[in-house]
């Protein structure tokens, strides 16, 4: 593809941006993280609060966040918002640790998940089957299939995007829209043929007596949770089900790629998130329709497992196989791939805009700060997958989540607070849109957000990684002022 300087295209229309919503914000999570929330909370009514706090949490955020949008309808979405709300030292805190970790590793732990489900089909693709190993510097290195398939499949999708957003929106709108269908499908099939009065009776006769149960293959008793301990508990469990709600604000990188931008991004953003949060939650009383939600990891049946030790936390596959027999996990591994090059897509094609912004405004290397022909990105596309290729490499990509939650929920909490601050300081400037039910909702996401935050900071299970996720943020201070006016003055020059 020609480097020579293009322009962006408004090429993204409503149903495309509600396809990058979606298709961005439903990747493997919501077929996995039940299992571990089970474990959490313990019981059918607690794993429903989880899922329906972070359903009000995400719209809150959300509705709340399209006040900026509008304002602000520019390539670098979120990183705009609080370079104008703050200033560019916060707005490249952010774009800082987006890169380093926030879009770069969901990318690589989206692929990764990509990867093992193909392992489904083909038995090839495991972990288990290592293509080289060496040890550097003490560090035991090992590469294996499905780091192989994950780095090809970033490099691909890199590939079709940096061709133009043509091609990226079309893949959004048919695996978006094919996920979508899969999605209710799965929901209406395991209500209309996979409702078990036993798992029913399980759990449902008592929706409030919360536990903790251990890990698999960690030999531990259930425990009764209550007080600050449950509190602790469901913090801890909202990991995952943030995780999986998450991706809804990336549609924002695109502003200059958007028709009609100052409605469009309000309304796809609150859109999309509503579909996400009512599918979500309807899935969910799906797995307790059909699965008990207690279980044992020795259990060597669907129902004796239970949702909280499905096979590798795999609870969408263990439902689907009680309601479609042995074809149900081919059928799962197929759909969960769908979603995972869907939901990849989407993220690829939008966090690359934010280092294109970051690169323009001299807080980033100005070579990013490019339009190939085809009006993308491109050179920032591809240094965002070499640096998530090497996050598929390092083997952390897990680690990486437990804290990249941690500032991806920070970040929005000072977007979040940014509406307050320039209601103040720019009362009189244009807003299309205003904040729903403000100022209460964007108050209560300000509270719920900080609120889940602390508990990551202070609970043992969460604390080290939550407190390195801080750690990589403050790291983005030295890098500001030792190269922020070198990349300054580079851009200049070009």
């Amino acid at each position: 593809m020609s480097e020579q300087q293009g322009h962006f295209k408004r090429a993204i229309t409503l149903f495309d941006a509600i396809m990058l919503v979606t298709g961005s914000m439903i990747g493997s999570g919501i077929f996995i993280v039940s299992a571990d929330i089970a474990r959490q909370v313990g019981s059918a009514g607690w794993l429903l609060v989880v899922w329906l706090l972070t359903g009000f949490i995400t719209m809150a955020g959300a509705i709340s966040y399209g006040e900026l949008a509008s304002m602000f309808p520019k390539v670098g979405g979120q990183y705009v918002y609080l370079r104008e709300a703050f200033g560019r030292l916060t707005a490249f805190l952010y774009g800082w640790t987006l890169f380093l970790v926030i879009q770069t590793g969901v990318i690589a732990a989206v692929a990764v998940a990509f990867a093992k489900f193909t392992g489904v089909l083909v038995p090839w693709f495991s972990v288990k089957n290592v293509l080289y190993e060496t040890v550097i510097f003490g560090w035991d290195f090992t590469f294996s299939s499905v780091q192989l398939l994950a780095i090809l499949l970033i490099v691909g999708i890199t590939a079709i995007n940096a061709r133009g957003v043509q091609a990226g929106k079309l893949i959004q709108n048919v695996l978006g829209s094919t996920k979508l269908i899969a999605l209710a499908l799965l929901i209406v099939l395991g209500v209309a043929f996979g409702i078990n009065s036993d798992a029913i009776q399980a759990n449902f006769h008592d929706l409030w007596s919360a536990t903790r149960s251990a890990a698999p293959g960690v030999t531990a008793a259930t425990t009764p949770i209550s007080g600050s301990t449950l509190l602790i508990a469901i913090g801890m469990a909202m990991t995952g089900s943030l995780f999986s709600s998450d991706s809804w604000n990336n549609i924002g990188f695109a502003g200059e790629e958007i028709q009609n931008p100052e409605r469009t991004l309000v309304r796809s953003m609150a859109i999309g998130t509503a579909i996400v949060t009512a599918l979500y939650i309807l899935i969910n009383v799906v797995y307790l329709l059909v699965l008990p939600l207690a279980g044992s990891p020795e259990a060597t049946t669907l129902a004796g497992r239970g949702i909280q030790y499905a096979t590798d936390d795999r609870v969408a596959t263990a439902v689907a196989e009680s309601v479609l027999g042995p074809v149900g996990a081919a059928v799962m591994a197929v759909l969960i791939m769908l979603s995972t090059f869907g939901a990849n897509n989407g993220i690829i094609l939008s966090g690359a805009r934010a280092y294109f912004a970051m690169a323009k405004d001299g807080l980033f290397f100005p070579g990013l700060a490019r339009l190939n022909g085809a009006g993308v990105p491109s050179r920032a596309l591809w240094v965002q997958a070499l640096w998530a290729s090497l996050l598929c490499l390092s083997g952390s990509y897990g680690q990486l989540l437990n804290y990249v939650m941690f500032a991806v929920i920070l970040f929005y909490v000072v977007t979040i607070i940014g509406i307050f601050v320039l209601r103040r300081t720019r009362p009189d400037a244009p807003r299309p849109y205003r904040a729903w039910g403000y100022p209460l909702v964007p108050l209560l996401y300000v509270v719920l957000a900080s609120a889940f935050c602390i508990i990551l900071l202070i609970a043992p299970d969460t604390a080290e990684f939550s407190r390195r996720g801080l750690g990589l943020v403050a790291l983005g201070l030295p890098v500001y002022f030792i190269f922020g006016n070198r990349f300054a003055s580079r851009a200049a020059a070009e």
